[in-house]
């Protein structure tokens, strides 16, 4: 079966090419792909500014924020069916290796893969995709696809909330640093808690949107003394929750700061690769409790269920900003690149 697929060769360069694609086997389903989300991760690995997406290697299919149909299913599948909406992990642990066997995040997987960032784990950016069994995860048929496609994204700003361990309540002030799609999906979760909420971000526009999506107050970190600010919202105390989902150097360094005593923390934006500088010793006299968030361990289902419960209280289709075919998908990128103060999240389309 030939099949349309985009391929990123290196920076700036992505190519559509047709393909034939190989038999499934047993443990596989073919899905028809119908909507896909381009991630700043995809922007970074575009720009030649991440090694994330590993074009070193081979050219690969970029795209872990999908969306698709079920057209095909192996001999041996049992858990989803031809006809079901399906969305899928982004990291990908083998389940066999020693650290599988101990029940490790499937980021310590050493045979781990990255669908949308490698070679041997096509993404969603083309008409079909091949993917295990174990890895695809159905959700409810009234959904529209493109709201499967937040799946993903979604679970990130989710665990940064709740995983491992993690939580928060009414009783809460919940501190966001970074108002781009993850940092709004933290949100989401907090206020979903009933729990109160703080954004930070210097983009005017952002700040806008979280107050829409239920924030109660929102900061701008360049304008004033942050951590008076945030004390002075906080009753003095300080955060007793903070997630850091924009990944910028000053963000991070500001946790430590903000962070009340005893607070929990759960970094979640990408700095790896970098030294950030940041007062360390404040861990210690603060008590702070600080997590990391990459590789989420059967999580997809569990956050599934939650939008499930919470999507008639949030309007999810309004955070896309941005709409393409797939026959447009340079336009897309051009897009997503070159206006990311507009482009919240570009979306692809195969209808």
């Amino acid at each position: 079966m030939k099949a349309k697929i985009a391929f990123l060769h290196g920076p700036h360069d992505l190519r559509v090419e047709e393909v034939e694609l190989p038999k499934i086997r047993g443990d596989q389903v073919l899905i028809k792909i119908r909507a896909v989300g381009i991630c700043g991760s995809d922007v970074e690995c575009f720009e030649g500014k991440s090694s994330e997406g590993r074009y070193d290697i081979a050219p690969y299919t970029p795209g872990h924020e999908w969306s698709g149909e079920v057209i095909e299913i192996g001999s041996d599948v049992t858990s989803v069916k031809v006809g079901d909406r399906v969305t899928g992990d982004c990291v990908m642990a083998c389940g066999k290796c020693i650290n599988c066997k101990n029940g490790l995040m499937p980021s310590a997987c050493l045979n781990m893969r990255e669908l949308g960032f490698r070679p041997d784990s096509p993404g969603a950016m083309g008409e079909l995709m091949i993917l295990e069994e174990q890895y695809t995860h159905p959700f409810p048929s009234d959904w529209p696809y493109t709201m499967g496609a937040w799946v993903e994204n979604f679970s990130v700003g989710y665990w940064g909330i709740w995983g491992n361990g993690g939580h928060c309540d009414a009783s809460d002030d919940v501190v966001v640093i970074g108002a781009g799609p993850i940092g709004l999906s933290a949100l989401m979760t907090a206020k979903a808690s009933n729990a109160r909420v703080i954004i930070i971000d210097p983009l005017e526009s952002r700040r806008k949107t979280a107050l829409k999506y239920g924030a109660d107050f929102a900061v701008d970190p360049t304008k004033g003394d942050l951590v008076e600010q945030i004390k002075e919202l906080t009753g003095g105390h300080g955060a007793t929750v903070v997630v850091e989902c924009s990944g910028n150097d000053a963000g991070i360094a500001s946790v430590f700061d903000i962070a009340g005593h005893s607070c929990r923390v759960g970094f979640v934006g990408h700095s790896i690769g970098r030294k950030v500088p940041a007062e360390l010793g404040k861990v210690i006299w603060s008590n702070l409790r600080i997590v990391g968030s990459g590789g989420t361990k059967n999580f997809l289902p569990r956050t599934i269920k939650f939008l499930s419960r919470i999507k008639d209280q949030f309007d999810f289709e309004a955070l896309n900003t941005h709409y393409f075919k797939f026959d447009q998908i340079f336009e897309a990128f051009d897009v997503a690149v070159n206006d990311k103060v507009n482009a919240r999240k570009v979306m692809i389309t195969f209808d």
